[in-house]
């Protein structure tokens, strides 16, 4: 995949023909899908992958059967790609549900039985809304909650992080990467605070799993999450556990559940069809790279992923940095990682004006505060509509990033002349 050739080159040209979706046009307009961080495109083959379980093996678990064995079999496939996909030991520490915030929500009721009043738990004011609100609901239960500062570049103050943690911290909750202003925090510095106090690591990967290889080995995390339809996959939630830790808690669960890792926080019939995608979306990305094993295809085609995406995003950056009267939100590019993922504002126009007006262009944008709530409210922007975002995913141009530059330069033109 090329990260700066030519949009007529034929290796970009036959990777996005897999994705049905980019055929879609707007009064004869192709649409350019700019709204990644919401939810990318889908695959052709995870469609197939989904439609295939519906058609020949769609039945529920742990039957004598054909189609429920091949139900069984499929998600345990599925748990031991997406172990290969965080490098995980294997597909016993991989648990599903129905999005990140409701696991998360489901941990912090387990986290709640294990806690004492006093407790203290560590949130960052960086961190989108389901790595703050389940945590900080342990409040009712006498936990002491600590927000990390966030400053006003969008990076997080790692002085006060170590304030922060404390004798009596029990877990740090921290986003791998800002859903919002692109940041990618510094897991190590985080894990190494963590540590030192005996705390447990959570880490909301939701936002960094679609650009950069994710190793929880490396990480060290306690738990990490993240959600399959952030890179290509379909709406499933994905949860890891550090071995031999998920039997430490007492989660929600019927008596019939099994209460063994992974299943223990499993509640109910899983989508099975979903599953059935979710290992179709890893095994597409592992088909993207090189390498003689699973892992390394999958390290391989994320570099190029997010080579790719890291070109867009930066000459975006610099378009829109370069323009009077819009100002770029977040961390720049050139220093260390950060997300291909572009916040900004437009002088004397409202954030979902100029999405609206891009959106009547073809050009998919979001708005608002993308359930980071207390960043855009840190940054004064929780009265004026939050920020406009733009994200990039393997399936971007070259030519529909300079097609948004040139709309967003006409469009403050016609803002500033107050039409």
């Amino acid at each position: 995949m090329p990260s700066e050739e030519s949009v007529s080159s034929p290796k970009l040209r036959a990777l996005r023909a897999d994705f049905p979706s980019l055929e879609r046009t707007l009064e004869g307009v192709p649409l350019a899908y700019f709204d990644g961080p919401g939810g990318t495109q889908v695959p052709r083959r995870v469609i197939e992958a989904m439609t295939d379980y519906y058609s020949t093996h769609n039945a529920n678990t742990h039957g004598r059967f054909i189609t429920s064995l091949e139900s069984d079999r499929l998600l345990e496939e599925a748990r031991a790609a997406a172990a290969v996909f965080l490098n995980a030991a294997d597909g016993d520490s991989i648990s599903f549900g129905a999005n990140m915030t409701t696991l998360a929500f489901s941990l912090s009721r387990a986290f709640g039985r294990a806690f004492r009043p006093g407790d203290e738990v560590v949130v960052t004011q960086l961190d989108h809304e389901a790595n703050r609100g389940p945590w900080l609901g342990l409040r009712d239960r006498g936990v002491v909650v600590r927000e990390v500062r966030m400053l006003p570049d969008g990076t997080l103050d790692y002085e006060d992080l170590r304030r922060k943690v404390t004798e009596r911290t029990r877990l740090v909750a921290v986003g791998w990467a800002s859903n919002a202003l692109g940041t990618v925090n510094d897991l190590a510095e985080c894990r190494r605070v963590s540590r030192e106090v005996g705390a447990w690591l959570l880490v909301d990967a939701v936002h960094y799993a679609p650009h950069f290889a994710v190793d929880v080995a490396e990480a060290e995390a306690d738990f990490l999450l993240c959600s399959a339809y952030k890179f290509y996959g379909p709406h499933v939630g994905i949860l890891y556990c550090r071995p031999n830790l998920l039997g430490r808690l007492d989660p929600d669960c019927l008596s019939t559940q099994d209460t063994r890792a992974p299943y223990r926080i499993e509640t109910g019939t899983l989508n099975h069809a979903a599953i059935a995608g979710v290992k179709a979306a890893v095994e597409y990305i592992e088909g993207l790279g090189a390498g003689g094993s699973p892992r390394q295809r999958i390290e391989s085609a994320m570099g190029l992923i997010g080579a790719h995406e890291r070109a867009l995003a930066e000459r975006l950056h610099a378009g829109l940095s370069a323009m009077d009267g819009v100002r770029v939100y977040g961390p720049p590019f050139g220093v260390g990682r950060r997300a291909p993922t572009v916040s900004f504002g437009v002088r004397g126009m409202d954030p979902g004006g100029v999405a609206e007006r891009l959106a009547a262009d073809g050009l998919l944008v979001w708005d608002g505060d993308f359930y980071a709530a207390r960043a855009v409210e840190v940054l004064g922007l929780a009265d004026h509509g939050g920020l406009v975002r733009v994200g990039m995913c393997l399936y971007n141009t070259a030519e529909e990033v300079e097609r948004l530059l040139r709309e967003v330069e006409e469009n403050g033109r016609h803002g500033r002349r107050g039409g």
